[in-house]
């Protein structure tokens, strides 16, 4: 009876659209301007009139008195006999009538849809579902009633009534992603997994921009489906009486004995810890509440949370560290539930800041599970406020032994999220910066290596723009970074080269901003670039090989274009342009294309470009300009620097000339917008 009462509930809905529809492209068709289109449509509609009327005329009919005269054949008559226009008239009247009415009706099933989510707000779902059901009763064909009530069924665990109303939605609109979201958790809630799979994937073929919430859906459909048949695999090595399995539920249940001194538990923990071999285990700690122990332990919970630890809490705070590690590794289900323990979300900062080496050592340990995947990392930033992170990880650069490698990496991992970029931008002034600073001018001190990865870190984090702005402006930051320059020709170790190369990096990015700090310190950047460059062992170029070259002259070009006294300071520096000679002469295009960006800036300095009459440097530009070069950027560069050449000093004509070059000039001009 239900199936049929549903089946004609839908009939009637299907009818309702079709009339909507119909009606619509009647009133259309009517206002044509095209006389054979308004004919056509006014002779549609005298025949639905008609047949309305005959339909009517059947039903008056009774089978108690056939002689009863029907008294609407008057009005068949009389309608048939109104001309087009007055035809028009009324169809028009009672499409504006429709229309004020189906506009009084919205207006009613929006007030009552407001209501519904004002329930749904306030945890109210039983109302929420009557307020929607009373708009659903004004006006059938709203589709946001229908996703609205399907979501309040959700809550209410009422999943094939969810189901139901997301595919009235569709219905509705086929293309409500929506309606196909909740219908797959809806499915999702019953075990139907190939049935939410397929709801998923409707959204991202309606909308492939929604990839990342059809990666997170997917992911969360998989991660059920593994933890029930996990589930189910466990039960069944429990009823075959398997004695692994029956030792994590018994050593759990020794756990639990209250008031036993702290070494109790700390052994027990170590033992369990033992026990994980493999998903089972794993599965079993968890069905048998294994994540409640600091909730219901008041002794391992007092332990594990005390602000300065004795030796004992010191042991039982690692060895819980170490099972968490057992128990997560390759289980996502387990580092979620992990997470959601309020004492552990709580307390893995401050483990993190405790500067006891064996905690931090097995903290970091247990965080590195979370972030060398991607869903572990989701997880992290869903569930932990990462404010603090990027400043207490910072830290561990200072450790000479494995921990700072960890934190460096665990950083690394998280600056791939966009969530943690944003929760970085909070501390960043007050913070990290201070510290940022501290380390770079205490580089020969901190592990260098550390360091390095450190600086590209904060390199990497610059593609947010917020941080980059800030990092920009800040002034200390700067002096940090030239002073780590300066000191790189003291120092010839390889782990410093490579400070040197993150720095040169994180300079090249902060330029990408435009304020008065970085015109500040233009000048002493270019200077140092130079230095670098022109290096007469060659020491420091070598050592980096194309990466100090690159970055060095990517950073000068920068300077050069927007500091007049960068460029007056690089000519006096360096009056024949010998190193900027030197690197266009390289392999690297992007270090040619750069060099002559730069050359062509310097030219406007008076007399730059009499100072390389005797020089290479037309041959060199025109070899670039006319087509050796495969990047177009090194086209445009070497064109604009040959065009400045010539109108600076126009004895470099002469040379041109000898080398046919004018014609290849002629046909770079596109690309020289200014010279």
């Amino acid at each position: 009876m239900l199936a049929e009462a549903d089946r004609e509930e839908e009939e009637d809905f299907q009818r309702f659209l079709r009339r909507v529809d119909d009606i619509a492209n009647l009133v259309q068709g009517l206002n044509s301007a095209d006389p054979a289109v308004k004919e056509r449509t006014i002779a549609e509609a005298e025949k639905r009139l008609h047949d309305q009327e005959t339909s009517r005329e059947e039903e008056s009919k009774t089978t108690v008195n056939r002689t009863i005269i029907n008294t609407r054949a008057s009005d068949v008559a009389n309608a048939k006999a109104v001309n087009a226009d007055g035809f028009l008239a009324i169809l028009e009247k009672d499409a504006k009538e429709r229309a004020k009415q189906r506009k009084r009706n919205e207006h009613l099933a929006n007030a009552l849809k407001e209501k519904g989510n004002d329930a749904f707000r306030k945890g109210d779902y039983v109302v929420a579902i009557q307020r929607y059901t009373e708009g659903l009763e004004k006006l059938k064909d709203k589709q946001e009633l229908y996703t609205n009530r399907a979501q309040a069924y959700l809550k209410m665990h009422e999943c094939e009534k969810a189901i139901t109303d997301c595919e009235w939605a569709l219905k509705c609109n086929e293309k409500c992603i929506k309606a196909y979201f909740l219908m797959g958790k809806a499915h999702l809630a019953v075990r139907h997994y190939s049935e939410s799979r397929q709801c998923y994937e409707k959204i991202l073929q309606i909308d492939p921009q929604k990839e990342t919430l059809f990666k997170d859906c997917m992911n969360e459909v998989n991660l059920e489906e593994k933890r029930m048949k996990d589930e189910e695999r466990a039960m069944k090595e429990v009823q075959s009486g398997k004695l692994a399995a029956l030792s994590i539920k018994e050593m759990l249940q020794k756990l639990d004995r209250p008031d036993q001194n702290i070494l109790y538990y700390t052994g027990g923990i170590r033992l369990l810890t033992g026990a994980m071999k493999d998903c089972t285990e794993q599965t079993l700690f968890r069905t048998n509440n294994g994540f409640s122990i600091l909730k219901d332990n008041e002794i391992v919970r007092w332990g594990f949370c005390a602000e300065r630890k004795n030796a004992a809490e010191v042991d039982l705070s690692v060895s819980l560290l170490f099972l968490w590690q057992a128990v997560c590794t390759g289980n996502e289900e387990n580092q979620h539930l992990l997470l959601t323990q309020p004492d552990v979300n709580a307390q893995l900062p401050k483990l993190l800041s405790s500067g006891v080496s064996e905690i931090q050592k097995e903290t970091l340990a247990l965080i590195s599970l979370y972030s060398e995947n991607e869903n572990g990392r989701r997880l992290l930033v869903r569930h932990l406020d990462l404010t603090k992170w990027l400043q207490i990880l910072m830290t561990f650069v200072k450790s000479t032994d494995a921990r700072a490698s960890s934190a460096m990496n665990i950083l690394s991992d998280l600056t791939k999220e966009e969530r943690f970029k944003t929760q970085c931008r909070v501390m960043l002034s007050t913070g990290v910066l201070p510290l940022f600073t501290h380390l770079l001018t205490s580089a020969k001190l901190v592990n260098q290596a550390a360091l390095a990865h450190c600086i590209g870190i904060m390199g990497n984090l610059c593609a947010d723009v917020v941080i980059r702005m800030q990092m920009a402006e800040c002034k200390e930051c700067w002096q940090a970074c030239l002073k780590l320059v300066d000191e790189c020709f003291d120092v010839s170790t390889p782990k410093y080269q490579e400070c040197l190369f993150a720095v040169l990096g994180l300079m090249m990015n902060l330029l990408l901003e435009s304020n008065v700090i970085i015109q500040y310190f233009a000048v002493d950047i270019s200077g140092r670039c130079m230095s670098l460059l022109r290096d007469k062992d060659g020491r420091i170029v070598t050592a980096g090989g194309q990466i100090t070259s690159n970055y060095c002259i990517k950073t000068l070009s920068i300077c050069t274009r927007s500091n007049r006294q960068a460029q007056e300071d690089l000519v006096k520096s360096d009056k024949r342009f010998s190193v900027l000679l030197k690197l266009l002469d390289s392999e690297n295009e992007m270090i040619v294309g750069n060099a002559a960006f730069c050359l062509g800036q310097c030219l406007a300095v008076p007399g730059a470009a009499t100072s390389l009459l005797n020089s290479n440097v037309v041959m060199i530009l025109l070899k670039h300009a006319g087509g050796d070069a495969t990047r177009t950027s090194v086209q445009e560069n070497a064109a604009i620097a040959l065009g400045k050449l010539c109108v600076a000093e126009s004895r470099h004509i002469f040379q041109l000339r000898k080398l046919n070059g004018l014609a290849i000039l002629n046909s770079s001009m596109k690309y020289i917008h200014s010279i």
